[in-house]
This record gives structure tokens, sequence and C-alpha cells, in this order.
């Protein structure tokens, strides 16, 4: 499967419906204890891609899109408004928002990542598609560049150094970033009558490792 390097129309997803899923595997003991587990270390997204659909135009705009995905066969980037920042969304992106990791003297390339704090748990995102021209990055405090300190491959999320951080110095990174996604069906239907009617057509969108 490849993947597109092409964002789907912000302005159809957003208003869209949906957020992780996490997948748990739940034993009932004879005593009436659980044992639980799940083995997925990282949640997965799912949306519907029709509920942002405000008019007939938007409804073209969509089929476009999915005939030039080829369906479920390519996958793209997704917008989602709810989490698309390395802060708050009512923040400013800022190169102090993520520990990204911490130097030790020779390793260069790094992971753009988002943690998830509760309660002193902490879940951490890797971030694979950063959306370019939104990318800061610190070291030890200080602000880094772009093409001076560090590049960014916006495909993998990754960032490297032009000289690995001196050993302990943290690595802190701020960003907007897409969810790596494919289409979650191979057919899509539309009434016009029903559409204008209010209904709208649903467009199962899934999120993908890459």
């Amino acid at each position: 499967m490849a993947f597109h390097e092409v964002r789907f129309p912000a302005n159809l997803s957003f208003g869209s419906v949906g957020g992780p899923e996490r997948r748990t595997e739940i034993v009932t003991l004879t005593n009436g204890f659980e044992e639980r587990n799940s083995p997925w270390a990282h949640s997965r997204r799912r949306y519907d891609a029709g509920v942002g659909l405000r008019s007939l135009d938007d409804v073209e705009r969509l089929l476009a899109f999915f005939e030039a995905r080829g369906g479920q066969l390519h996958g793209f980037r997704w917008k989602d408004w709810a989490d698309y920042k390395s802060c708050a969304p009512s923040q400013e992106v800022a190169y102090e928002d993520q520990l990204i990791g911490h130097g030790d003297g020779v390793r260069r390339v790094f992971q753009l990542s988002k943690a998830y704090v509760s309660g002193g748990v902490e879940y951490r995102r890797p971030v694979s598609k950063p959306v370019a021209g939104t990318v800061k990055v610190g070291v030890q405090g200080g602000y880094q560049a772009e093409a001076v300190h560090w590049s960014l491959d916006t495909g993998a999320g990754t960032v490297t150094f032009v000289d690995p951080p001196a050993e302990g110095a943290p690595i802190t990174a701020g960003f907007e970033f897409d969810v790596p996604v494919r289409f979650d069906t191979d057919r899509i239907q539309v009434s016009v009558q029903s559409f204008q009617a209010g209904e709208m057509p649903q467009v199962p969108v899934v999120e993908v490792r890459v």
C-alpha cells in the first residue's frame, strides 16, 4: 500500500465525528475478578468523513479525493480538529511543548511524539506526519533553527540534527500534525435527494500504521 502525502480537505474534515479506539481483551475468572490485556501499544483513530459535507460541491470534492486514492488502496493525511497540536488547542505551538528525548553526544535522529498525561500516568504517541512549516525545536532550553541546526522528514516525523546534541541535553519540539489514515470502505453511496433532505453519506476513515 502506498501513502499519498496529501491532506483530506480540511474544511470537509471540520465537524467530522471520530477519535481514538483501544482494543482490550477481558477474561472474567471463576472468582469474579478480571484479567485485562491490550495487544495494542498505541490507540487507533476512526472518523466519519461524511459528517462534514455541507453542499453538493463538497460531495464532488469527496468523490474526487476518494477516486484519486483508489478507495482503500492508498493512505492520506487527515486533520483531526480536536487534536492536531503539540499544545492545547487554544495555545500557539512553541519549541518547548513536548520532550522528545535526551542527547547522548552520538544520536542525531529523534522521533516527534506527543504525551498524554492524566492521574500521573503518561501515554506517548508517536507523531509521523507533522505539518511542514509548523515544527519548532529546542535543545537545552534554547531555540534551534531549521535548516541550520536540524532538518525534518515530514513523511516519517523525524528530526535530524546537524551535530548530535550533548549528553543529557533535553530535546524539545512543538508542531502541528496530521493523522495517517485510509478510507475504510471501497464504496460511497450518495443520493442527491437524501443529501438535500439532510441525510449525510457514511464515509468511514481509519488510522493506519506507517
